[in-house]
């Protein structure tokens, strides 16, 4: 191999998802071990891998995606090498432990099949953000990874009394057990945000982690609305 291009090869595997780079994951698919990801983000694969658009399972939870805040999904199944990408944003992976995390759809790359998923409304917010959020949560024992409009930066919110407060188009992801309410700022309208969010945040509570993108753009949620 060209030497300047021997450093961009896939390195051996060493788990089910990890990043090549900042921009790419990389799954290591088996069969009877299928994978949900995103429509249109599988740039590359190696092996015998089959893709089922709209699969059944996704169509029991399509209902709950009449918002548009729904991420159309494809199953992916077989014994390869699948590389994923969403327009260049970063990719996040994480490795679920038996718990769990409340993603905005828009952010929602891959996860793997077998994980307890579904689609929820955000409570306490609709007086804020006129319909409300919804939101993908996803738990169990397994890989799920994220995008990102940038690199993000993942808050612990230590479980303490003082509030974490995020605009909702940098929000990503979120430990559901976290306690969410909405927050209107009058006085600090011109001053906060850059999209929908520069009038409210979302103010998040207890024990759990938020992750946060360093982009405000609606555009980026609205992307993928159907």
């Amino acid at each position: 191999m060209n030497q300047p291009l021997a450093g961009y090869a896939p390195a051996p595997v060493t788990a089910r998802m990890e990043n090549h780079g900042s921009h790419m994951l990389k799954v290591a698919m088996q069969t009877g071990n299928d994978l949900f990801a995103r429509v249109g983000s599988m740039v590359a694969y190696e092996g015998f891998v089959q893709y089922e658009p709209n699969p059944p399972a996704v169509r029991q939870i399509a209902r709950d995606w009449m918002t548009g805040e729904g991420a159309p999904l494809m199953k992916c199944s077989g014994d390869g090498l699948l590389y994923l990408a969403d327009y260049g944003a970063n990719v996040v992976v994480i490795n679920l432990n038996g718990d769990g995390i409340s993603v905005n759809a828009t952010n929602l790359l891959a996860f793997d099949a077998h994980l307890t998923w579904g689609v929820e409304r955000v409570k306490g917010l609709a007086k804020f953000a006129g319909q409300g959020l919804w939101n993908t949560k996803i738990s169990g024992q397994g890989w799920v990874a994220l995008t990102s409009r940038g690199k993000p930066i993942v808050v612990d919110c230590g479980g303490g009394e003082d509030e974490t407060y995020v605009d909702p188009d940098a929000l990503v992801a979120w430990s559901p057990n976290l306690k969410v309410k909405g927050k209107r700022s009058f006085k600090a309208q011109s001053l906060i945000g850059r999209g929908s969010g520069e009038a409210y945040q979302m103010a998040f509570s207890g024990q759990g982690i938020v992750v946060v993108q360093p982009s405000e753009d609606s555009t980026d949620r609205l992307r993928f609305r159907g």
